[in-house]
């Protein structure tokens, strides 16, 4: 037995038993020849192998480093409910359990957030490490940890290490996970002790993917290579204000006593406060303010490049900043059924297998100073603590909040400096070695500025050579060695989110929530509060950055220039936040968090557009109106509302169209009495949503640049050379770069109004296309032609896809979500990827419907981000709560749990959600105790 893991009693359970993947290109000749070895040893894999690393539930295990006993008890589904008698013990058995069910997660992901994939996987990763280690998400991580980590913080991440560690003493692969068997065939890796820095590294990478309006700043710049600023306006409309509500309507931000009105008046001098021309806090940009003008085709072109380099970046919660949002939602007991709050939430995040999220609690048997937790709800495997969830007192839910806390700077090289207010600063560098499994390590020297930001574009090799090329107008410097792109983003300063998590899950209060959100620097959320003495909030922490009136930070700026750098950070008292409002409930769904004027900080311009926000509120007044209550179902109902707004706008007008073709007429009538929701079964709802993204490709997607569209659509334009567009009518064939995910237009609901706007002007030239260059399908000179021609194209792609019969069409056959392996089954052999992932279910939901089961209409149908879970807490009696997870407890393949969830979840349902010691007692299938 490993000398500090001694089993004394116990068994084991027994066997049982497409969005595309991001690009972690992690299957290349290792998974063949891991093909080749499961197959020689077909007897290993299908019964040692997969029965080796199945973790043990039952009886009792040693654990040296433990100060007293304890106890781990699992429910039916596997979630973990930990006990213990001293914070120490608590979080070293969570490090242990999460370990057991979840280490070959925990190991890729410290991998990916320190840029040592390669060191896994092999040269396959070697580019996305180079980048990873430019950002050095683990540099300033353990940064963090030596200078801004309080003293218990600190224990709390050794602790949780000790235990990951006394889980992996004495272990092969093998015993660990089925992967590393698959790796082992033809890879010495082993896995590496863990680290309290590893555990405070997954924090960037949670930021990385949360970081706000980076990709519309980069989509932006790009337009203009084809679309002038009044058309790159129409694409990013101001947010509808007058009719979708911000978060905060009566609340108020602190600062010397100050408040703020929803008027868009300021009491006292809070209009003084911040940078002059900043107060707007508007949805949408011109795209052509500050630096626009002087960047030209040089940021242009070095941004084409970038984003090819970040799009290989593995997604680690989103699909890489594009398409995130939430819904998180608390109704005050003067509305509910059972007189105290109700509050819920669903993350959007990318679909992974296993999912993102582990649930479990964390308990002490006696609440004292030497052990301070009572709490359960979700948490990353990695880290220690809940990330969202409840104690005794408290509940508490989390959405992205957008606010931009990224600039992208185009720097003027000069030899080894870059130009800065007329002087050459040299860069400071730093060298870093990259170990390659099965091959030979290579060295990268990364340049950052001397206000730390890390040059980009020095990972392409396409980029340094745009940038020695660029064009720019006269605006810019002199091209000397020409521009690179350099990043500041508020995650690459060390910050105290880690104290955050424990601080939230002590917390009792509505005094101590605050103080404890005033802590969670990366990434900006909204958080919602319920608490048991019936009190609601909402709070809006982070690090937000304020800005100079030359950059409202809607496009990259000149960054040799400083008038555009921050000014400096929002401090935590001014930021909104809501107590009580009189309305008696209080929304969040990526919606703006204040109104248009009402706040004198810029927090960005790129809102997302308040549809889902507003749907909720609806759903919450039609019920409280005449005295109605709101039960924990009446909740998780709303969570799956999957009405949709664009089609309440466009199917009347649809249904007017004079249509000549019998078949496509047949398809029109499927809309007429249509409900506008998107259940899986409804072939209405699949007709619709295929008109929608062929409206979209037609008036929007094929006037865009390559760069923004996607892969696979290619185009006839206009040739276009460094002076702008040649007039000799010279054509050429230009295909999209962006996978079908990434690709614009997504058809979000930013894009519902654009369109919403457009409809006032049906002669807009949006509304025109082109007659094919083959075919006889004809153009569009108006809006109407334009929609009669995607209702045509639609009808002619579902029967493609669907067959002619329009009575077998149906939503969830065009909207799958595939589970994918979040490596070794992303890529590589079909055997492999059968035995480790699942799908597809046909799902119902939609893109910025409030069940959020997103899909990009420039890629297709298939669903590319989901409510990654979803939750209702019952603050009058918190064993009468319910949860779910996307897929299940263990990342065990062949684990009764590795997706037990999932088919629960698909359908809606919750499961009962145990907290009191009698609960969980009476839920509980398998203990396991763990003694020092």
């Amino acid at each position: 037995m490993p000398p500090n893991t001694t089993a004394t009693t116990g068994d084991k359970p027994g066997k049982s038993g497409r969005k595309k993947g991001r690009k972690a290109r992690l299957i290349v000749l290792v998974l063949v020849l891991a093909l080749i070895g499961a197959i020689a040893y077909g007897g290993y894999w299908s019964v040692s192998t997969v029965r080796a690393s199945f973790p043990q539930t039952k009886g009792s295990i040693t654990l040296a480093g433990l100060s007293g006993p304890v106890d781990v008890k699992r429910d039916g589904y596997g979630i973990p409910q930990v006990y213990a008698s001293s914070d120490e013990d608590l979080f070293m058995a969570q490090g242990y359990v999460q370990a057991q069910d979840r280490f070959y997660e925990m190991d890729v992901r410290r991998h990916m957030t320190s840029g040592r994939l390669s060191e896994m996987f092999g040269k396959g990763q070697v580019k996305n490490d180079e980048f990873l280690r430019t950002l050095g998400w683990d540099r300033v991580a353990r940064r963090e940890y030596d200078t801004k980590l309080s003293a218990s913080t600190k224990r709390y991440l050794q602790a949780y290490a000790k235990g990951v560690n006394a889980y992996l003493r004495g272990k092969d692969g093998k015993d660990i996970s089925l992967e590393y068997a698959a790796l082992g065939l033809t890879n010495d890796y082993r896995p590496q002790e863990w680290t309290p820095v590893d555990s405070v590294s997954w924090l960037k990478a949670m930021a990385w993917d949360l970081r706000g309006n980076m990709q519309d700043e980069i989509d932006r710049a790009l337009m203009t290579s084809r679309l002038g600023p009044q058309q790159i306006r129409d694409l990013y409309p101001e947010y509808p204000y007058g009719r979708n509500k911000p978060i905060v309507q009566e609340g108020q931000y602190d600062e010397l006593t100050r408040t703020f009105r929803q008027d868009g008046t300021t009491a006292g001098s809070a209009g003084t406060t911040g940078s002059a021309g900043t107060a707007g806090t508007t949805g949408g940009s011109a795209g052509t303010a500050g630096s626009a003008g002087t960047t030209g085709s040089a940021l242009t072109s070095q941004l084409a490049g970038l984003y090819d380099v970040l799009d290989d970046v593995p997604a680690a919660v989103g699909v890489n900043g594009q398409g995130i949002g939430s819904n998180s939602w608390v109704v005050g007991g003067k509305y509910t059924i059972t007189g105290k709050p109700l509050l819920a939430n669903d993350p959007h995040l990318s679909a992974s297998l296993p999912s993102v999220w582990y649930q479990m609690g964390l308990h002490c048997r006696t609440v004292s100073d030497k052990c301070r937790y009572d709490v359960t709800g979700y948490t990353f495997a990695g880290m220690p603590g809940v990330i969202i969830g409840h104690n005794a007192d408290i509940a508490w839910g989390m959405t992205n909040s957008g606010v931009d806390v990224t600039n992208l700077y185009l720097e003027k090289l000069t030899g080894d400096g870059y130009l800065y207010d007329g002087k050459v600063r040299p860069f400071r560098t730093r060298e870093e070695t990259i170990r390659v499994a099965g091959g030979a390590s290579k060295k990268i020297v990364v340049r950052e500025t001397a206000d730390g930001m890390p040059l980009l574009s020095d990972r392409d090799d396409e980029l340094v050579q745009v940038g020695r090329k660029a064009t720019v107008n006269t605006a810019a410097p002199d091209r000397g060695d020409g521009y690179g792109i350099a990043l500041r983003w508020t995650a690459l300063d060390p910050g105290t989110s880690m104290d955050a998590v424990f601080a939230l899950d002590r917390a009792a209060d509505w005094r101590e929530f605050r103080d404890a959100a005033g802590l969670f620097d990366v990434p900006s959320q909204n958080l919602v509060y319920a608490d048991t003495r019936n009190n609601i909030g909402y709070t809006l922490p982070g690090a937000i950055p304020t800005r100079p009136a030359a950059d409202d930070g809607s496009v990259p700026a000149p960054g040799w220039d400083s008038k555009y750098r921050w000014t400096g950070f929002v401090e935590q008292d001014e930021l909104p936040y809501e107590y009580n409002p009189k309305r008696g409930y209080i929304v969040t769904a990526n919606q703006a968090v204040v109104g248009k004027d009402a706040y004198p900080y810029t927090l960005t311009t790129d809102w997302g557009y308040g549809t889902r926000s507003q749907r909720i509120t609806d759903l919450i007044e039609s019920k409280i109106k005449d005295g109605g209550k709101i039960s924990t179902d009446d909740m998780r109902q709303m969570q799956l509302d999957n009405s949709s707004e664009i089609a309440k706008l466009l199917v009347p007008r649809l249904l007017k169209l004079n249509l000549d073709d019998k078949d496509v007429r047949a398809a029109q009538k499927l809309l007429e009495g249509w409900d506008y929701t998107q259940d899986a079964d409804s072939a209405a709802a699949a007709y619709f949503n295929a008109v929608w993204r062929n409206i979209l490709k037609l008036a929007f997607g094929n006037k865009l640049p390559k760069e923004l569209r996607a892969k696979g659509q290619c185009l006839w334009v206009d040739k276009i050379d460094s002076t702008g567009p040649v007039d000799d009518d010279t054509k050429v064939r230009e295909c999209g770069r962006r996978d079908g995910d990434q690709a614009q237009p997504d058809g979000g609901d930013r894009w519902f109004e654009v369109v919403r706007k457009l409809m006032d002007k049906p002669d807009s030239a949006w509304w025109t296309t082109p007659r094919p260059r083959t075919g006889d399908r004809p153009g569009a000179d108006n809006m109407d032609e334009l929609f009669e021609r995607a209702m045509i194209d639609a009808r002619w792609e579902l029967t493609a896809k669907l067959g002619k019969d329009i009575d077998t069409w149906s939503w969830g056959r065009l909207h799958r979500l595939f589970l994918k392996n979040q490596t070794l089954g992303t890529e590589g052999p079909k055997l492999l990827q059968y035995a480790l992932n699942r799908g597809p279910y046909e799902l119902s939901g939609g893109e910025a419907t409030v069940n959020a089961t997103g899909w990009n209409a420039a890629g297709g149908y298939d669903v590319v981000w989901v409510p990654s879970m979803r939750m209702v807490v019952n603050l009058a009696d918190l064993d009468k709560s319910r949860w779910i997870n996307l897929t299940g407890a263990s990342g065990h393949a062949y684990s009764a749990h590795y997706t037990d969830q999932t088919d629960k979840w698909a359908e809606g349902e919750l499961l009962p959600w145990s907290f009191s010691g009698k609960a969980v007692d009476r839920s509980t299938s398998d203990t396991l105790s763990l003694r020092p």
